[in-house]
């Protein structure tokens, strides 16, 4: 008897659609692994099939909309995230070829229990879609942010902005490095651009971060550039003792410890502190590590400084995270400025007097940031604001704010490549007493 052979291209398709279909229900995206695919050209397909869907969610949303006269079937396994695949590589990735879009969804789905009956409307809909593929090539950009947050974005940042937030949502990141050691030509050797003081930018992402000059040696770790402005912001003597809170994978905590400071690094979550202690071990860094909940932690010895980098919605990250555009809602973001509030709150009882708080949140939201250190202002006994001056973030024209807050978002363009930067607030505080 005579072996099936299977479709080339289908265990990748497979892979992309488990992916998808995990992340459509509500899990974090993480780029498929050595573990999921094999062969790093089928991964590095597979990956951009999954996060072209991701980027033009609300454009294959409209698609969907005309497509399915009755609208997705309910408990059909894996067929929305099959269909969302295919959609983009008939659209967006049209170098991939139409032929192999329809024909490998039509197997996939063949191989799926709960969707196997509708492989014949999966290439219905698929052909119906390549008809139009040049009309649905022109879809409005404006679909590709959810209209609530077209609107709280557009009277905080402008309409202006809105177009910078889209094209940096189909642009995608790049990577940004923080260096261990100043003074030396590693951003030649890495082939980077330098941006702001010892975060610099690599235009060329070819290789994998672990096989980078000099990753194993520990001279550097990634971290966008707008997340490396927080700690810098410090600026206590060196020797001073200093409490990252929530502080794992570690990017915050290296640089508090490269500035020469006694640094206690909390989290609550076991296994995001064995990544930090994996980190600082790479960096050849040892701060005090301690598991244990910011809400409540109670220091034998208050702290000079205390960086509070708080759980948030995580708006400003959809360049490389974008389901989060799709993931959160109203009483999602309701949710974690309370939790915000009890971290704050805790902070300051952590902190000596005459001591720094650095609050920042990787959000978008106003109410994340803006109206949450505002609140900080009007609800903490002892807490006053210690404002960050323009000239400590030279190139960023108009990032800080009149009142001495720092606001970034990813329509600012930095560097030659102007490809911007993560969405973040930060506000310092003083501890009077």
């Amino acid at each position: 008897m005579t072996q099936r052979t299977e479709p080339a291209g289908l265990k990748l398709r497979l892979a992309a659609a488990r992916r998808l279909k995990a992340v459509l229900g509500g899990e974090h995206f993480s780029p498929l692994g050595p573990e999921d695919l094999a062969d790093g050209r089928d991964r590095a397909l597979a990956n951009r099939l999954i996060t072209t869907a991701l980027r033009r969610h609300g454009q294959i949303d409209a698609m969907l909309a005309e497509l399915l006269d009755k609208g997705l079937p309910p408990r059909s396994g894996s067929f929305e995230a099959l269909l969302r695949l295919s959609l983009a590589q008939l659209v967006f990735l049209p170098d991939l070829g139409a032929h192999s879009a329809l024909f490998l969804a039509v197997e996939a789905t063949k191989r799926d229990g709960k969707a196997r009956h509708l492989a014949g409307l999966m290439n219905a809909v698929l052909r119906r879609a390549q008809a139009g593929s040049a009309r649905y090539g022109t879809l409005d950009e404006a679909l590709l942010l959810p209209a609530r947050f077209r609107r709280s974005w557009g009277e905080a940042y402008g309409e202006a902005a809105l177009q910078g937030f889209a094209e940096a949502l189909l642009a995608g990141a790049p990577l940004d490095l923080t260096l261990r050691d100043d003074g030396d030509d590693l951003a030649a050797v890495l082939d980077a651009e330098p941006l702001i003081a010892d975060s610099v930018r690599l235009e060329r992402r070819d290789r994998p971060v672990d096989a980078l000059p000099f990753y194993a040696e520990g001279r550097w770790w990634v971290q966008d550039v707008a997340a490396a402005l927080p700690a810098r912001f410090m600026e206590l003597p060196a020797g001073s003792a200093v409490l990252d809170l929530c502080a794992a994978p570690g990017g915050k905590t290296a640089q508090l410890l490269k500035a020469g400071y006694r640094v206690t690094a909390l989290d609550n979550d076991a296994r995001r502190l064995e990544r930090l202690r994996a980190n600082m071990d790479r960096l050849g860094y040892r701060p005090d590590i301690v598991e244990a909940d910011a809400g409540n932690f109670a220091p034998a010895t208050l702290f000079d400084g205390v960086l509070l980098d708080a759980p948030c919605s995580a708006t400003g990250t959809f360049r490389r995270h974008p389901e989060v555009l799709w993931h959160r809602s109203a009483e999602d973001i309701a949710g974690r400025v309370q939790l915000q509030r009890t971290l704050l709150a805790n902070a300051l009882r952590c902190l000596a007097v005459g001591g720094t708080l650095i609050y920042c949140v990787c959000s978008l939201e106003p109410e994340e940031g803006e109206a949450q250190a505002d609140w900080a202002l009007h609800a903490l006994p002892g807490l006053e604001r210690l404002p960050i001056a323009p000239e400590a973030l030279p190139g960023l024209d108009g990032a800080v704010t009149r009142e001495g807050y720092v606001r970034t978002h990813p329509s600012m363009r930095l560097g030659r490549g102007n490809a911007g930067m993560d969405g973040f607030f930060v506000a310092r505080f003083r501890r009077t007493g």
